[in-house]
């Protein structure tokens, strides 16, 4: 697998997206899968506040939030089946700016695949907009993906057997964070100004539909639900 991170110039607020893609990747091989930082998304889109306070921002966590908790270092919150930081708003590269992730990531990364196949003329595609994570008890962020297309983002081993003939009960594989935490490793974190990657050779099942819960896991069957039970997390609906 390579990545390639794309340097590119500061993109504006609604600006053309695939515009802007296509001038700084003027073409692409069959089989690639395109990495795209989420700020872009937020730009495009126009999910931009001026910032204003903290209090404000605090606000604005808590109503963009399934269930939101204040730690020693931000918010953690669940976000569309997600867990994150401050809900996905971000104030880093933003210009005294409040960026927020708009609320149909998915079928924007669909529309935006749809676009670029046409002005590329590919037809296996891949693209995963990537986002800043943080794991438990690990310093450092990594990243994830908060929508994709054009591949499956899990791979389900589980009847498989391993190297001694054990049969596998629970082993999914996730493709799509996989290939975004890689794929930032090389786009950057703070003023490199890379927010695009190629992915080529990437082992992935190139697919048309995906379906949007596909990566999300059961509540009731989560490593994390009685931790976040215990600190008061009640899912919408309960």
């Amino acid at each position: 697998m390579k990545i390639t991170a794309i340097p590119t110039d500061l993109f504006t607020p609604r600006a053309d997206l695939p515009a802007f893609i296509v001038h700084h990747i003027p073409t692409v091989k069959e089989g690639v899968v395109l990495a795209v930082a989420s700020k872009l998304l937020c730009l495009w889109k126009g999910e931009i506040l001026p910032y204003e306070s903290a209090a404000q921002k605090e606000e604005l966590i808590k109503s963009e939030s399934e269930w939101a908790l204040k730690t020693p270092l931000c918010w953690l919150t669940i976000k569309d089946g997600m867990v994150m930081t401050n809900a996905g708003i971000d104030e880093s590269n933003a210009d005294k700016q409040l960026l927020l992730l708009p609320t149909n990531l998915y079928q924007l990364a669909y529309e935006l695949r749809q676009t670029l196949q046409q002005k590329w003329g590919v037809k296996k595609l891949g693209l995963v907009i990537t986002d800043s994570m943080i794991l438990p008890l690990r310093a450092g962020v990594i990243a994830a993906a908060v929508a994709y297309a054009g591949f499956k983002g899990v791979r389900d081993l589980r009847g498989k057997t391993d190297l001694f003939g054990r049969r596998l009960e629970v082993t999914l594989v996730n493709v799509a964070d996989s290939l975004a935490t890689a794929a930032a490793l090389e786009m950057g974190e703070s003023n490199e100004r890379r927010p695009l990657a190629v992915i080529e050779a990437a082992p992935v099942d190139f697919v048309d539909e995906v379906p949007p819960n596909e990566i999300k896991y059961p509540v009731a069957n989560d490593l994390y639900t009685p931790l976040f039970r215990a600190a008061g997390y009640t899912k919408k609906g309960e």
